[in-house]
């Protein structure tokens, strides 16, 4: 429960209550709820209330302005009303491809790291007891056991179905329904190619030659084994759910409820099981293709390519590319050494998140990374991947690096894997030499030190929490030292035509509420830096943009009315929060002819949101200004 949690249900029940929201998203001042029914708002008791500064109605959203604070207020009011994914998708979309790559793949895994950490640590568990002798691999005990523990790796494209129904916005149920084909017993090519011959053979000749066992009406079927994929089942939800939208429209109201879901499952899975999923399976093949070809120039290249690369596989499913290698290598050479240096991944993952354990001070995550390294020890890292280093971004690529780095020194001394079996810790009795020497081992364990060293160093050099504030955006040294009657001085961050803040047509800036200061209608689409300080603040749009001056100066430049609704689009940001800037640096570009031809006023706030430690704020007496012409005079 947040500390504005009271503030969070009055705001729900005074808009109507949870049942009348059907979004939110917040930009850097104010909650931006989708309503079903704004008439149901009660906006003078909203506007009364303490903690809200005022309520406005623009662009098909009702808005309660709250101030700086507002991703507090946000938290808590989503805690409320139950639309979690959705809500937040709005909030973080950005114009950057990666970011929303990201975004997605973290959104669809983020629910099921639990369960995973606790299956991995369970099969991890298993394998320990047998080899302390405990009982045996043969016995009904470990039997059930590693059921429990493999049900969500064999069965993945289940619980992808419904993570991934609920990101991309198609009915759960419907999800869960598509994972579930995907792992029907009898498409799988295990079965299909067990004891029979193939009809014929496509793509004969290539690295993408594939026997067909069955077709769809006369449509070749290329069989592959989804149980325990990602990728081809995210894809085939992803068009599920443009499939649904489509038939919710098409169909009568009086039978959508059956025939929606019938149709949807009835294009979906045709298209996943004869396009989508040989296509995600094809990608995979270039994959190991490569890797044996760069395995050929060099030994020590290809390992750390393969250990480089692994994390980035995983997240997408297509390291199961190399398993047909791996098995391949071991029955008929007797050894695999093509594969095994994605070994070091495992513990330089370990390593990474053991050094976030040490450095970061987020109680969340502080939880989350036992679990995580000790599920990692044992092989499995997807909870650690997806849970903590792919949303932080830099421990996910130090990772990556560390890998690579451990990934080289087993491919240049020729690291090998006798016995198919094992994962983490307990894949190593399967790497001692037949013959019974120890280099093999030594080497296994030499790697194993190499990897988690660098991952840890790099980390705990590296490595900062996302919400660790630099002390010039915590402290405001400057108002315990400015001296009675001293001016501080406020650049134009922007060149154009200076607007009276009682003018700009919004209330919100109008009134004062948020800040005194000026607004700049701009005649060219650079943001500049008017003092020195620290970003302090910056939504992922990049429309505004909070610094906190080395005078104590908390300043908040907004630019233009309501283009938090373009996400991004027109705006380049030039800096990141907690950066130190230097004044008339660049902050952001915008496209003004963008912004305009979308319909939104381009007028921008300049405010001092801590106006009240101040006597007094004189904007400057000009109709034009520059940028780096004096704006305000503050004492």
């Amino acid at each position: 429960m947040g500390k504005y949690h009271e503030l969070a249900e009055e705001i729900v029940k005074n808009v109507g209550g949870k049942e009348n929201i059907l979004g939110l998203v917040h930009c850097i001042t104010r909650l931006r709820f989708t309503l079903n029914d704004e008439g149901a708002a009660k906006d003078e008791v909203l506007k009364a209330m303490e903690g809200v500064v005022t309520v406005m109605k623009s662009g098909g959203q009702y808005q309660v302005v709250i101030g700086n604070h507002v991703p507090e207020v946000f938290e808590d009011v989503m805690a409320l009303i139950d639309l979690k994914e959705d809500g937040r998708a709005g909030e973080q979309k950005s114009g950057k491809l990666l970011d929303r790559a990201i975004d997605i793949v973290s959104g669809i895994f983020q629910p099921i790291l639990g369960i995973m950490a606790a299956c991995g640590m369970l099969k991890g568990l298993n394998t320990l007891l047998v080899a302390l002798g405990l009982y045996s691999a043969q016995c009904g005990g470990y039997l059930i056991i590693n059921a429990a523990g493999d049900a969500l790796f064999t069965f993945l494209p289940l619980f992808l179905g419904y993570t991934a129904a609920k990101k991309f916005g198609l009915k759960p149920m419907l999800g869960l329904a598509v994972g579930a084909a995907m792992c029907y017993p009898g498409i799988q090519a295990g079965t299909l190619s067990a004891g029979a011959e193939p009809l014929y053979q496509l793509l004969d000749g290539t690295m993408f030659a594939s026997p067909v066992y069955i077709d769809f009406f006369g449509i070749p079927v290329i069989s592959v084994d989804y149980t325990g994929t990602v990728i081809p089942v995210i894809l085939a939800v992803w068009f599920a759910s443009k499939c649904e939208k489509f038939f919710n429209k098409v169909i009568p109201d009086l039978v959508k409820f059956f025939f929606v879901p019938m149709l949807t499952l009835l294009a979906a899975l045709p298209v996943a099981v004869l396009f989508l999923g040989p296509v995600a399976t094809f990608g995979s093949t270039l994959i190991s293709e490569f890797t044996l070809a760069v395995r050929g120039f060099s030994p020590l290249l290809a390992g750390a390519v393969v250990g480089f690369t692994w994390q980035i596989l995983v997240i997408f499913g297509m390291h199961w590319g190399f398993i047909p290698v791996y098995i391949n290598n071991v029955m008929t050479l007797g050894y695999d050494n093509v594969m095994m240096p994605f070994f070091a991944c495992t513990f330089a993952t370990s390593a990474v998140v053991l050094a976030i354990f040490f450095k970061t001070k987020d109680k969340k995550l502080k939880e989350m990374a036992v679990p995580n390294f000790i599920s990692g020890i044992f092989g499995v890292t997807e909870p650690a991947i997806y849970g903590i280093l792919l949303p932080l971004k830099k421990p996910f690529i130090i990772s990556c690096i560390a890998g690579g780095i451990g990934g080289a020194f087993y491919g240049h001394f020729n690291f090998r894997k006798f016995i198919l079996g094992g994962i983490g810790i307990f894949e190593l009795p399967n790497m001692m030499n037949p013959d019974g020497s120890m280099g093999n081992i030594i080497v296994a364990f030499v790697g194993i030190a190499v990897s988690m060293t660098v991952g840890f160093l790099l980390t705990m050099v590296l490595y900062k929490d996302k919400k660790e504030e630099t002390p010039a955006a915590t402290e405001k040294p400057a108002a315990a030292v400015r001296e009675k009657g001293e001016i501080i001085k406020i650049v134009s961050p922007l060149k154009g035509k200076l607007v009276k803040l009682e003018n700009v047509k919004d209330e919100a800036f109008s009134s004062g509420a948020l800040g005194k200061g000026a607004a700049i209608e701009p005649e060219e689409g650079v943001l500049y830096a008017p003092a020195d300080g620290t970003v302090s603040a910056l939504f992922p749009t990049g429309h505004a943009i909070g610094i906190t001056t080395e005078t104590g100066l908390e300043l908040l430049l907004h630019v233009g009315m309501d283009t938090v609704q373009l996400d991004g689009k027109g705006f380049k940001t030039l800096v990141e929060a907690g950066d130190t800037v230097k004044q008339g640096q660049k902050l952001v570009e915008f496209d003004m002819e963008l912004i305009q031809e979308a319909g939104y006023s381009l007028v921008t706030p300049v405010l001092v949101t801590n106006f009240d430690e101040f006597e007094e704020i004189e904007v400057a007496a000009k109709e034009q200004i520059t940028a780096g012409d004096v704006l305000l005079d503050i004492r």
